[in-house]
């Protein structure tokens, strides 16, 4: 293994793993950190953990755990992969994450870049934007775990680390491989250890990956892997893929504004359902009821939590945050379960604590990537009789779930 890769949920590192394996790199995605070895044709691999919202400590314990099984694997260089809009508070957990796998590898110049142009996300000035609003008044203020409140990379990034943060500009960017390595290597001598470097194209993240050829740890998100194969000799090619006959089912947990829309546009062509969380909670709506009722539809149905911030924090103040959290995440994963016992082989999920739950409900370990469905989400195969799409909340077109479906089946 070449590239060793940790992401901090399930949706993040299957964008990753598609990253990479559209750039040429035989990869394999792992959920948790496996107990054994990687099979040796393996070039990549993404060791996807759950831990974007735990307690930091936690966080921290797994990522080590993850990156010292790459290590073993023979890994020269690795990546932290976070979401594109850094989801993470003033606890972290990307900042101390970041901080404890730089120490491990004995990491400077540790590059923070979470642009995604394909999904219109872009770092310039320090400054994360989303399509042409800055991240705080994209949406992203509203998140029930990981509000973000504040654009500026250096300052979120600063509140999160015990190291201090530099920054690279887009005109240094803009002239290439060189250039950005000249500068990593001035911030590095002002004394900054994580830092922060501006992207607005697809171009730019080439680059990126060019200036970061030797060096022991990268974080980001997914789009900054655009460079990453060629560095390890790999050139870009199609994904093998094999459709998958049978029933569909989708579940989504994400409060997004773009999940929300994909949900509004769904229902006016596929039976769906909302999910209430007070009745979840309080034990009226059980996994079994709504299993049955997706396994008796036709078409796509899709099962939803995916309400308005404001009736979202309602749940929470009543009920608690945890609570709340832990009581849909566990009701996901045991309808997941329910359905693929019940015949589904086709499951779309939207939301990374949702995709999370759901893939630990159904004991996945390693997932086959598969073609791109929209930009940031692969197919994936994960047996011979079970295919899932794990859409991180802002991704996706308006008709994503009908796109999954087609691309799961081999339409």
């Amino acid at each position: 293994m070449k590239l060793g890769c940790i992401g901090d949920d399930f949706t993040g590192s299957s964008d990753l793993a598609n990253t990479l394996a559209k750039g040429g790199m035989r990869v394999t995605q792992y959920t948790g950190v496996p107990d054994a070895s990687a099979d040796p044709s393996v070039e990549a691999g993404v060791v996807a953990l759950k831990s974007r919202s735990i307690d930091p400590g936690d966080a921290v314990a797994k990522s080590l755990e993850a990156l010292a099984w790459l290590r073993a694997q023979g890994c020269t260089q690795f990546f932290f992969k976070y979401c594109s809009t850094f989801d993470s508070t003033a606890r972290g957990n990307i900042g101390p994450v970041a901080d404890a796998l730089a120490e491990a590898l004995d990491a400077h110049k540790v590059i923070v870049c979470p642009a995604f142009p394909g999904t219109g996300r872009s770092v310039y000035q320090g400054h994360l934007f989303v399509n042409d609003t800055l991240l705080n008044e994209s949406g992203m203020q509203n998140h029930p775990l990981t509000p973000m409140t504040d654009p500026d990379l250096r300052r979120c990034m600063a509140a999160q680390s015990r190291f201090s943060v530099g920054h690279v500009a887009a005109k240094a960017v803009f002239e290439g491989a060189d250039a950005i390595s000249g500068a990593l290597d001035a911030q590095h001598g002002a004394g900054h250890r994580h830092i922060v470097v501006d992207a607005i194209r697809d171009a730019d993240l080439r680059e990126i990956g060019a200036a970061a050829r030797d060096l022991p740890l990268i974080t980001g998100g997914s789009g900054v892997a655009l460079g990453l194969p060629a560095n390890f000799g790999c050139v870009a090619g199609t994904v093998p893929w094999r459709g998958q006959a049978g029933r569909a089912v989708a579940l989504s947990g994400s409060c997004s504004t773009a999940t929300r829309a994909q949900v509004a546009h769904h229902a006016a062509a596929h039976p769906t359902r909302e999910i209430i969380a007070a009745d979840v909670i309080e034990g009226r709506l059980t996994a079994a009821d709504m299993a049955a009722w997706l396994l008796a539809q036709s078409g796509v149905p899709l099962a939803y939590s995916s309400a308005d911030p404001d009736v979202v924090r309602a749940v929470q103040k009543t009920y608690g945050r945890e609570q709340s959290a832990s009581a849909l995440e566990g009701f996901f994963s045991d309808v997941a379960r329910l359905c693929r016992d019940g015949g589904a082989t086709r499951i779309i999920t939207a939301g990374g604590e949702t995709s999370g739950a759901v893939i630990e409900g159904l004991g996945l370990d390693q997932l086959e990537i598969g073609p791109e469905i929209d930009p940031g989400v692969p197919a994936l195969r994960t047996g011979p009789d079970l295919v899932v799409a794990l859409k991180s909340g802002n991704f996706g077109a308006e008709d994503f779930f009908e796109k999954a479906n087609k691309v799961l089946a081999g339409a």
